[in-house]
């Protein structure tokens, strides 16, 4: 008996994108993941990539590794899309995406926040 090879849907690459994400916020290993959830490294590496879908049970397992609702990962599902001036969830994704948001949430001075922003749009349009 064979196993069929089916491709990744957009939702399994959609939530392993924000596993991912969350993981990377959480400052977690994917090795650490993987023991708090009964699973290998190498199975990390698939649901992060949608490579394989991740089960309800699996994926309540890993907000509660993660010390956060499942229902994050669900959230405006059909809103991800890539569009200008939105940011994809791709980049999000990235220890440079999580580093820029963490940067900018401590910025208190709205106005100086502001100032790195317009910063950074001027430097992305050369």
């Amino acid at each position: 008996m064979s196993r069929k090879i089916r491709p990744a849907a957009d939702i399994d690459i959609l939530i392993g994108k924000r596993v991912r994400s969350r993981r990377i916020q959480a400052k977690m290993s994917q090795t650490f993941l993987g023991k708090a959830v009964g699973v290998t490294l190498q199975q990390i590496e698939k649901y992060e990539k949608g490579a394989d879908r991740i089960g309800a049970g699996r994926l309540l397992k890993i907000a509660e590794a993660l010390e956060c609702d499942v229902m994050e990962f669900y959230v405006s599902i059909n809103s991800d899309q890539t569009t200008a001036g939105k940011p994809s969830s791709t980049f999000m994704a990235t220890k440079d995406g999580v580093a820029i948001i963490k940067a900018m949430l401590k910025i208190k001075n709205q106005a100086l926040r502001r100032t790195v922003i317009d910063i950074a749009e001027k430097l992305a349009e050369t």
